[in-house]
């Protein structure tokens, strides 16, 4: 049988070129972004004023009755046009301070020539319970960054820039503390008892306040009257002084040094990828155990145990499951960290943590990380930039109150 002739073996000039056409999502037109971000930021600032009339009068947006033994909320009325500019007298300082954070970063993000987008504002207010309006502000970085130096200025940038505005507020709000009368107006109450009003008033050791860190209690020795310093339990009436300390939290909270957040980037630019990692780990789980400190005991009922203790077991092995490369070492992180809560228990009983970190400590563990990625370059920090990175961590020791909000 003859053989046929085989064809001539396909060439890149034997057909012609394919042409592929890359379809992707236009992006926005400027107008539409920057009126989303407007928008973000008016209503932050409707929610921020709302919750600092609330906090500042103690009048509420919302009020519960129990007509005929049902719960209903109604509204009480809009807020005057005085208790509306006392609500500014808050929201205006604290969102500043947010706001020179946020451009903290996105200034020194555009001097690297990094993509980031404008701050993102989240509005929250609820009117059921007090607030302070807003979960904060945001920026997206767009681009990747490659070096420790870029890390590093554009982490420390955001909470240096809000620190240096937060101080100030302070200063003002001490040097400027209205006479005794101005409690009175808010509270008519105390008036017959005068300048004895907290030993009378609280003589139960009840109510919430906000703690007050280092830094606070420094700048409140060094500049206030300390015949017109209010009680703790009135510091939420003073509307400087509440955005002056709520400030100086969300400073320290920004520079926990752990994973992405602005002080994970501080503690890379200074330690480098390996050291930086190891630390963090370090940091986040003592973050977790000071968190469940003194949740349960050796005398807790089995009740609690049953219904607490086991989804606190799942809670721990949730967030701890990424800090360790397995299933078994997890396992014997969050026993270790049980059994070292309880054996603190034992040694400082009535010991309690903050059971409100954990929350927290949920979104690190599982959704910002609590891992620094890499950055291709990872030469050293000169001096200058080290000895600015561990004031920060001076300053985050400063600012920084395990309990931010406590009962006295």
């Amino acid at each position: 049988m003859p053989s046929l002739p085989l064809p001539d073996a396909p060439t890149p000039d034997t057909y012609p070129p394919i042409e592929f056409d890359r379809y992707e999502r236009p992006a926005p037109p400027r107008w539409r972004v920057y009126t989303l971000h407007l928008l973000l930021f008016a209503l932050t600032l409707v929610t921020t004023t709302l919750a600092g009339a609330e906090w500042i009068t103690g009048a509420p947006f919302f009020v519960r009755d129990t007509p005929f033994q049902q719960e209903v909320f109604r509204l009480t009325g809009w807020f005057t046009q005085a208790q509306i500019l006392r609500g500014l007298w808050f929201s205006l300082p604290f969102l500043g301070v947010l706001t020179v954070h946020e451009f903290g970063h996105y200034f020194t993000a555009r001097h690297y020539k990094v993509k980031a987008t404008l701050p993102y504002y989240i509005p929250f207010f609820t009117g059921f319970f007090n607030t302070i309006g807003t979960f904060g502000a945001v920026i997206r970085i767009k681009d990747r960054i490659f070096s420790r130096k870029e890390f590093f200025d554009i982490g420390l940038a955001g909470p240096l820039a809000g620190f240096l505005v937060a101080i100030p507020v302070l200063i003002y709000g001490f040097t400027h503390l209205p006479p005794l009368d101005y409690v009175f107006q808010i509270h008519p109450e105390y008036r017959s008892y005068g300048a004895d009003y907290a030993r009378q008033v609280y003589q139960d050791g009840t109510g919430m306040t906000l703690s007050r860190p280092l830094l606070y209690q420094a700048l409140e020795h060094w500049f206030a009257d300390p015949a017109r310093l209010p009680h703790p339990n009135e510091l939420m009436h003073y509307p400087l002084l509440l955005a002056g300390s709520l400030a100086l939290f969300f400073t320290a909270l920004n520079l926990l040094p752990i994973g992405q957040l602005d002080g994970g980037h501080i503690l890379y630019g200074l330690l480098g990828f390996r050291l930086a990692n190891r630390l963090s780990v370090v940091f986040f789980v003592g973050f977790i155990f000071y968190a469940g400190l003194g949740l349960f005991t050796l005398h807790s009922s089995w009740q609690t145990w049953l219904y607490g203790g086991v989804p606190y077991l799942l809670y721990l092995f949730v967030v701890f499951r990424r800090a360790v490369p397995t299933v078994r070492r997890t396992v014997l992180l969050l026993l270790s960290v049980l059994a070292g809560q309880l054996a603190l228990t034992v040694a400082v009983p009535n010991i309690l943590g903050n059971p409100g970190w954990l929350v927290f400590g949920l979104l690190l563990g599982r959704f910002m990380g609590i891992f620094h990625p890499p950055a291709p370059d990872e030469r050293p920090l000169h001096l200058g930039r080290k000895v600015l990175g561990w004031v920060m961590l001076a300053i985050f020791v400063l600012c920084f109150s395990p309990s931010p909000f406590t009962f006295i």
